[in-house]
């Protein structure tokens, strides 16, 4: 029996079914990968996916973790998110191994692996992440909308559903066209806290020994509790979901050196993109500290009150209006990816093919509706409650993606020649473990406040 009429009958025993067609089949290998060019080259056409997934890490759910671990200790919690920056390009370089070397996105892997049953409960978690993480998104916009042209947050909120026409527009000019956009808001929020970090002026020596942890972090309950939010904010499920498949928008041969290659690019274009979500979330932390720490304000943990004490504490109006365009960049990017990995989810564990607009107006509404109703009776504040709840959602649900995703990847049966080594499948297992563990423990945290 020749190796390719074999390939089937050990995918078979490695899988409960068969591969079906790829998530997003609209972009699927669209983009043409070039053959004997540089490495600079070949590097930039595989540059994008890594951005896309980045915006879930600086979105505004880690927002009022990074201002309020700023504005009340200081630079010391930089080191917290460096590990977790640390931790994400990890995660997601698994993630994107996993679909370039099966074809699988993790969602395809999930069906393909487990019973119908679990399979099923697995599809409702991510569902339920995805809503709440799209919440947290239009929420943000509608708070960046209302800063900046005094839009009531419920009409922000209805705003907000029109970019899944942009989405559908570009998607259908090109998977680049989507990524280029990507790429331009990403670049607009580092613009903007670049700025901002010039009129700050922050202690540069102050930055650098942040960088470096301390048991102050443990010993102090409050700054641990906080640290603990920062790190369970920043893993986020559906990013894991969404890079395994868009990875495969790539147009890369079925080969073992071609698959090797595109492995190795992709995940050069992921670190450098997660390494520029860490300078976001730094420069928030960065931000807070300088202006608000020594300055009498440690309380500030809210965006709306950011917002409004960074123009006369920093001596121009500009600091507030940059705050709030990245804001706004920051949660319109983020509903972009948010929504793509609505479609992936629902194709790869159900096999359903619902039209895109469909698929992603669903997705909308599900975000919209309650954010509809708590903003119109509650306001600002119960949006920010909002906000809080929707982390805590994406917590419960992080450890159904995580641990799928390490097993996965470190099967020798369903990766062949890119199964994790030892070392790594160890160190996969040592970090899933602490994220789970500290997301748990931040739950607990969070129960027994909302209960005292």
């Amino acid at each position: 029996m020749s190796a390719a009429s074999s390939e089937p009958v050990r995918e078979l025993g490695a899988w409960r079914y068969p591969r079906t067609l790829p998530s997003l089949p609209e972009s699927y290998h669209t983009v043409h990968v070039p053959k004997g060019v540089s490495f600079w080259r070949k590097a930039l056409a595989f540059a994008g996916p890594g951005y896309m997934v980045a915006v879930g890490y600086m979105d505004p759910g880690n927002w009022a973790t990074d201002l309020a671990g700023g504005a009340r200790f200081g630079y010391t919690l930089l080191s917290v998110i460096l590990l977790s920056n640390l931790m994400a390009i990890l995660l997601q370089a698994l993630a994107l191994k996993l679909g370039i070397a099966t074809g699988r996105d993790l969602a395809q892997a999930c069906r393909d692996h487990y019973s119908r049953p679990v399979s099923f409960v697995l599809w409702v978690l991510c569902e339920i992440a995805i809503a709440a993480c799209d919440l947290a998104e239009v929420i943000g916009s509608a708070i960046a909308l209302n800063l900046l042209f005094g839009i009531p947050l419920v009409w922000g909120v209805c705003l907000t559903a029109f970019d899944v026409l942009l989405i559908l527009l570009l998607q259908h000019k090109g998977f680049r066209y989507l990524e280029a956009l990507v790429i331009t808001l990403v670049a607009t929020i580092g613009v903007c806290f670049g700025a901002e970090l010039l009129m700050a002026r922050p202690d540069l020596s102050h930055v650098a020994r942040g960088l470096i942890p301390t048991s102050q972090i443990i010993t102090n309950p409050m700054m641990l509790y906080i640290a603990i939010g920062i790190l369970g904010a920043t893993v986020m499920p559906h990013n894991l979901y969404l890079h395994s498949s868009i990875v495969q928008t790539r147009k890369v041969l079925p080969d073992v050196a071609s698959k090797r290659e595109a492995i190795r690019f992709a995940t050069l274009d992921s670190t450098v993109a997660l390494l520029f979500a860490f300078f976001i979330n730094a420069a928030i932390l960065i931000l807070a500290s300088a202006t608000f720490h020594n300055t009498g304000h440690q309380e500030v943990a809210d965006i709306g009150d950011a917002y409004r004490l960074l123009a006369p504490l920093l001596g121009t109006t500009m600091a507030s209006t940059l705050f709030a365009i990245a804001l706004l960049a920051s949660g319109q990017n983020s509903t972009i990816t948010g929504t793509l990995a609505g479609q992936i989810v629902m194709e790869g564990f159900l096999n359903i093919r619902l039209p895109a607009w469909l698929r992603r107006m669903i997705t909308r509404l599900i975000a919209i509706v309650p954010a509809v109703i708590v903003t119109a009776a509650y306001g600002e504040r119960g949006a920010g409650g909002l906000l809080i709840l929707s982390q805590v959602v994406l917590s419960l649900q992080l450890s159904f993606a995580v641990v799928p995703l390490v097993y996965f990847t470190s099967q020798r049966s369903k990766m062949g020649q890119f199964v994790n080594s030892r070392g790594l499948a160890v160190l996969a297992w040592l970090v899933a473990g602490v994220i789970m563990g500290l997301n748990g423990w931040l739950l607990v945290g969070i129960s027994r406040e909302r209960l005292a």
